[in-house]
């Protein structure tokens, strides 16, 4: 039994020896001891790239895409206010980073060097650099500026340029999701300032402009009832007041003269109805028109047609809504405007043909 026990130790000696001396072999006579890296390195074995660090390190590594997505809180940089001095101190008001220099620092940003307007997806977890890194990058929102008098095609786009809408998207729009309602397929897309998701279905953004127009119209929809004017009579009447003033404090002058067309039973004899159904021939929706123009069969034809057209021509601005309910007093029936956007008005055709001599010299009225 003793002699069993001692022949099975030196068995075990005699290998451990054995795998001592091929160690030593292999080394050259050293003992390879394990390096540890002090920071993260990237080492290339039988062509795969390995990362080394520690378990820790590891995980708290995180790409920012996700960590901007995790906790995160929509921060906004406003149109006029997007110069890296003025995000830091919006981001340091509002939590997100405790030390403005550092973050600009972290920017790293040249002379007159600004972010990106729009809306993005922030962490207050995130570091300085984390938060750079996002806002370097596309926001996930976009500002959309609408101006007054636009057609819902000129809408579509800016729609299509700034969220990056393809062909049919824009097609889509301009067709089927603002034709939806007889009396939603003009006038309704509300110009104003949108922040809107990169990714949001052209449906809802039709919708979003829509809800827009509600929010805004309701306050003016009592004044039109107590005056026993349809809404969309009002609205067509504001979109035609939009297009053809030569500015804001021209609409209720204009407004009054249109009314005053109407109820003499006059046709409107206004140019811009006449570029509606025209179209874009090339040189924009907007162009003057022709002589030719004018003979063109069309219920938006106001030279051959009493009346309003069957829907607005365009989506006009408050201004031009409250130009509708509030006319001028005036005795005036024609009225022209000159080289300066200076409108002339007059209570004759015989004066209105003076005011073209006068000021427009041999143009047209």
């Amino acid at each position: 039994m003793i002699a069993s026990s001692i022949v099975i130790v030196i068995v075990l000696t005699a290998i451990v020896w054995f795998n001592y001396a091929n160690r030593q072999k292999d080394t050259g006579g050293e003992t390879a001891s394990p390096q540890i890296s002090a920071s993260p390195e990237v080492a290339k074995e039988d062509g795969i790239v390995q990362e080394q660090g520690t378990l820790s390190e590891k995980q708290n590594e995180k790409p920012v895409a996700e960590e901007a997505f995790e906790n995160a809180e929509r921060f906004v940089v406003a149109i006029d206010k997007n110069t890296v001095d003025d995000v830091s101190a919006d981001l340091f008001s509002s939590g997100f980073i405790k030390d403005r220099e550092a973050f600009k620092k972290a920017f790293g940003a040249e002379e007159g060097e600004a972010v990106v307007s729009g809306g993005y997806k922030i962490s207050k977890d995130m570091s300085a650099e984390q938060i750079v890194k996002v806002l370097r990058d596309k926001p996930y929102m976009k500002w959309i500026v609408i101006p007054e008098g636009l057609r819902k095609e000129e809408i579509a786009e800016l729609l299509a340029n700034t969220l990056g809408w393809t062909i049919a998207q824009k097609e889509k729009w301009i067709n089927d999701y603002t034709a939806m309602k007889l009396d939603y397929i003009e006038g309704v897309y509300f110009p104003d300032t949108y922040l809107i998701p990169v990714d949001e279905d052209p449906l809802k953004v039709a919708e979003r402009l829509q809800a827009k127009f509600n929010e805004k119209f309701a306050a003016y929809l009592p004044e039109f009832n107590s005056q026993n004017i349809k809404w969309t009579t009002g609205l067509t009447f504001a979109s035609i007041v939009q297009r053809e003033a030569a500015n804001d404090s021209d609409m209720p002058l204009i407004a009054g003269i249109l009314w005053n067309r109407l109820a003499q039973n006059m046709a409107l004899n206004v140019d811009a109805t006449l570029q509606y159904v025209r179209g874009d021939t090339g040189k924009g929706w907007w162009a003057s028109i022709s002589i030719a123009d004018k003979k063109t069969e069309s219920p938006y034809n106001t030279y051959l047609n009493k009346g309003l057209p069957p829907h607005p021509i365009c989506n006009p601005g408050i201004p031009a809504i409250e130009a509708t309910l509030n006319p001028a007093e005036t005795d005036c029936i024609y009225y022209l405007h000159d080289a300066d956007h200076v409108t002339h008005c007059s209570k004759t055709y015989e004066e209105h043909l003076d005011n073209i001599e006068k000021y427009l010299k041999n143009g047209e009225g």
